[in-house]
């Protein structure tokens, strides 16, 4: 069994274990029980009724938070010509082509947080597949990062936009926010990835989409919310 530090239980004796708070006051109880120094993220995990072994009910994608994510990321674009001009315009920190994929393959250069490529470097991108894929890194269609619409990407991924994937036990985690962040714009930021996911449920899969939806701050406790906090 995990055993947590002091701050952590002090904090988890503010938070009622199988209460289903309401979003407004899980929002407020999740700010209250930040454990850090430093700024926390606010984290959301979201329990879905799907197999994940399954190919048709894989969920993976990206969406733009209404007031961004609080956290800046450094973005790489491989890409030449037009679109790498294009990249540059738009604030991407690293543009190149072959010579950045090599960076990373012989100098194990990882100074970035995303990855977007045209569909053309794709072919190159894939020989280091084996690299960026176990870091998550990999660009993907799904989420956006391979793409023609170059400058719209970057300046997503600068606003705020984050990304999600079903883990092997279908769960979703991703950011919502930071503790900084004012109540209101983290419960807008939270309803449009409730409203988001719960769009993108496969045909495939019967019943409940959502199961539960829990939230945390970084290495803080966990608060579960009501779903009918939530139009879906």
């Amino acid at each position: 069994m995990k055993k947590h530090g002091k701050k952590y239980v002090e904090a988890s004796k503010n938070i009622e274990k199988d209460k289903l708070y309401s979003l407004e006051d899980a929002i407020k109880l999740v700010k209250e029980t930040s454990i850090t120094k430093f700024d926390s993220s606010i984290d959301v995990a979201i329990k879905l009724n799907i197999d994940s072994k399954k190919s048709d009910q894989q969920m993976k994608g990206s969406l733009s938070l209404p007031n961004g994510s609080g956290k800046t990321k450094k973005v790489l674009v491989i890409a030449k010509g037009a679109f790498a001009e294009e990249a540059k315009n738009a604030g991407a920190d690293y543009v190149g082509e072959k010579d950045m994929l090599d960076k990373i393959k012989n100098e194990g250069w990882f100074d970035f947080d995303t990855i977007v490529a045209t569909p053309d470097m794709m072919p190159e991108v894939g020989k280091i597949g084996n690299i960026l894929g176990p870091r998550n890194l990999m660009p993907n269609p799904k989420t956006g990062t391979v793409t023609t619409k170059v400058a719209a990407i970057v300046e997503d991924i600068k606003k705020g936009m984050v990304t999600y994937k079903n883990d092997k036990f279908g769960n979703i985690h991703t950011v919502i926010g930071k503790v900084s962040f004012a109540e209101d714009k983290l419960i807008e930021n939270l309803k449009y990835v409730i409203t988001t996911i719960s769009k993108a449920k496969p045909n495939t899969v019967k019943g409940n989409f959502i199961e539960n939806i829990t939230i945390s701050t970084t290495m803080g406790p966990g608060i579960k919310i009501d779903k009918n906090s939530f139009d879906i």
